[in-house]
């Protein structure tokens, strides 16, 4: 049992610069959890948000962020119901904590990395899985051949949607924000993308050629999102998992952040009644609180045994500032995560 762990902490949300790494004292692991030699971590948006006070499940005074890794079980509680054993490879999640090379986590939380998967992959797989097949399946049921609009195609939860729509039956258009990611995404074997434009209605209608849409997936927000809605046939469903349009620098610009706030997206319940078309939105963070429906949500995603998730970017995990600037420039394609020696 080591006697120290290194983490990155911060000592309150604010300003991502106030992320330092630190060695702590590790104590004896909870006997309900399983400890986790980890190998990977992956980076989420949430983590920027979090840091930055802009995430509202973030916690109070100093933590630890990071919602997900992979690595190795090293210890199993006394008390922990699990068929792992010492030196299986895992991938799991965290609500916080993921930045270390140590986490103790529930071994319901943690699935067997499948065979042929490196670290990287596996810690790429669990958050955006679960948001991808949460909105897809849970809120938008999802059935063969409609049609979904898929935004940040390119992106962790836009690529794993648009293999999920496309194992799951369904008809994936992505969008995007450059030629060089419409060409990464057709070398992934999608061929429906979208480089957003100014006029990106005409787009859409022109790209759908007569095709109802059913489901949009948003992560972006602001104009994008009323348009994309606006296009939605009867019986559509708008589901909103994110708002990168609000991705701050070092700290929120907040009179950016009210403007952007003031032009937000707004829909009126008695217009969707009419039109038949629907919005959901939902958070992530929020399923550690439904065990039950979480633990649905791995094992579903396990079970469309979708390849391996494309990681774009590997960085040491002394390279988290890194990391995090690459993530946030809008520039990535794929996955971001950490690696550990």
């Amino acid at each position: 049992m080591r006697g120290t762990r290194n983490v990155w902490r911060t000592p309150k949300a604010g300003a991502i610069s106030n992320l330092k790494m630190v060695q702590e004292v590790l104590d004896v692991p909870d006997l309900e959890k399983v400890r986790i030699e980890v190998k990977s971590v992956g980076l989420n948006f949430a983590d920027i948000f979090a840091l930055t006070g802009l995430y509202s499940a973030t916690p109070e005074g100093s933590f630890i962020p990071g919602l997900e890794f992979s690595g190795v079980v090293d210890e199993i509680g006394a008390s922990a119901n699990t068929q792992f054993k010492v030196g299986d490879r895992v991938y799991g999640c965290t609500r916080f904590g993921g930045y270390t090379n140590c986490v103790d986590v529930l071994p319901q939380h943690c699935r067997k990395i499948p065979e042929g998967w490196s670290f990287s992959e596996a810690a790429a797989f669990p958050a955006q899985s679960l948001t991808a097949f949460y909105a897809l399946s849970e809120l938008g049921a999802l059935k063969p051949g409609q049609v979904v609009l898929i935004h940040s195609a390119a992106g962790g939860v836009g690529l794993q949607a648009m293999r999920m729509v496309k194992r799951l039956g369904g008809v994936p258009i992505g969008t995007v924000g450059s030629v060089a990611k419409q060409q990464f995404l057709s070398a992934q074997g999608f061929n429906e993308v979208i480089v957003r434009g100014k006029n990106f209605a005409v787009q859409l209608k022109t790209q759908l050629a007569g095709r109802p849409l059913h489901m949009v997936l948003d992560g972006i927000g602001g104009e994008i999102q009323k348009r994309s809605f606006a296009a939605l046939a009867p019986t559509g469903r708008l589901i909103v998992f994110g708002a990168a349009e609000f991705t701050p620098g070092d700290k929120p610009n907040w009179w950016k952040a009210a403007w952007l706030y003031l032009k937000r997206p707004r829909y009126d319940v008695m217009d969707m009644i009419s039109t038949n078309k629907s919005v959901m939105a939902f958070n992530l963070i929020w399923l550690w609180q439904e065990q039950a429906l979480f633990d649905q949500l791995l094992t579903g995603c396990a079970n469309l045994n979708l390849p391996a998730p494309f990681v774009g970017r590997e960085f040491a995990f002394a390279q988290a500032h890194d990391a995090i600037e690459h993530l946030r420039s809008g520039q990535s394609v794929g996955k971001v995560v950490l690696t550990l020696d």
